[in-house]
């Protein structure tokens, strides 16, 4: 399995802090230590680090499988990040999985998990209206809920956001799940805004980002039935099965036998897609790619529209490629759980459709 090696000076700074800071104090990070926060996160709290070159890291591979994905996953043009997991055995395979990418669009599907929570609570239905901001017309929480992961509307997307509590409310109910590396920090409105301030290639920029994994994480737990009610997952697994956008993504290297449940997102220099598929023998797996860069710079993108599109395509391919050595590699592995865990806890319909 691939394994990532921390940064020393990171570990040497926590350690340093850790030992100055007074009893109260290490008994916090004490805790936080107990609950698995990662050592990233713990290094941008203390220095209150919001923007930072990404860290160096080594990885070992076990596998030609995992030796072929990291190999996909070249980041001399641009970091990539890859988290997979079956969910039948528990196999896992990943590059850079555990540093920040931006999310863009794959965070609807966290404020749609966080509003469907609320729909099981009581708090509000699926039938209750809401009003697309700014303009004053009102649709359904089910129409916008859909058009937010199908077509990936960002008004739908800042009505819901608003209805549940805006992105603390988001941050909150990931916290509650037990995912550690997201946060959500502004509505799609400002994040469109505001998009192309930071090169995402070479810059790690905490606001609205999460890891890979943690973003594999929030679909295996949507699969499997942790959080949410059964007719809620229908709901929102129907919705990501219906995904019209980013054709050439994961979209396009799968057959349709795969049956894949997926959620895009797109920003300047930046691509991704997270979802579900399933493995020729049924196994469902849950992925989530993140691709940065692939030219020469931003501002070669920004200066020539030919030099945008071609770097859009080479970031699609890339996502393409790596769902296909996942299908494959994946298909190939034996079946039987490694260890006697049974991870699929729920099964879902005919084919995960």
């Amino acid at each position: 399995m691939l394994r990532k090696l921390g940064s020393t000076f990171a570990l040497a700074l926590a350690a340093g802090a850790l030992a100055q800071a007074p009893a109260a104090a290490q008994d916090a990070q004490s805790a936080s230590l107990d609950a698995q926060v990662s050592l990233e996160s713990q290094f941008d709290s203390m220095l209150g680090t919001e923007l930072r070159a990404p860290k160096t890291f080594e990885a070992t591979y076990d596998s030609s499988f995992e030796r072929q994905v990291a190999a996909l996953a070249d980041g001399s043009q641009g970091r990539i990040g890859v988290y997979a997991i079956d969910l039948t055995t528990g196999a896992e395979v990943g590059v850079l999985a555990d540093q920040r990418f931006p999310m863009a669009s794959t965070s609807k599907v966290a404020i749609a998990a966080t509003f469907l929570a609320g729909v099981d609570q009581g708090r509000w239905s699926l039938s209750s209206e809401f009003e697309l901001p700014g303009r004053g017309t009102y649709i359904s929480a089910r129409e916008h809920l859909n058009l937010m992961i199908t077509r990936s509307c960002n008004d739908c997307t800042d009505a819901l956001l608003n209805a549940v509590g805006g992105p603390q409310a988001v941050n909150a109910w990931m916290r509650s799940a037990g995912i550690l590396d997201f946060q959500l920090t502004r509505n799609i409105a400002a994040l469109v805004r505001e998009d192309g301030r930071t090169d995402p290639a070479t810059e790690i920029d905490l606001r609205d980002s999460a890891t890979p994994r943690a973003m594999g994480q929030l679909l295996a737990g949507i699969y499997q039935g942790r959080w949410l009610s059964p007719s809620s997952r229908q709901v929102l697994m129907s919705a990501m099965g219906d995904t019209v956008t980013g054709k050439r993504r994961m979209t396009s290297a799968l057959p349709m036998s795969a049956n894949l449940a997926h959620k895009t997102g797109t920003l300047s220099r930046t691509a991704s897609d997270i979802g579900i598929f399933y493995t020729p023998d049924g196994r469902p797996i849950a992925a989530a790619i993140y691709v940065t860069g692939q030219s020469a710079s931003m501002a070669v993108e920004n200066g020539s529209r030919a030099e945008k599109l071609n770097a859009r395509r080479l970031r699609d391919e890339r996502i393409a490629s790596i769902t296909s050595a996942l299908y494959n590699g994946f298909g190939q592995q034996q079946r039987e759980p490694t260890d006697g865990r049974v991870w699929a806890t729920a099964n879902y319909g005919s084919g995960g459709q």
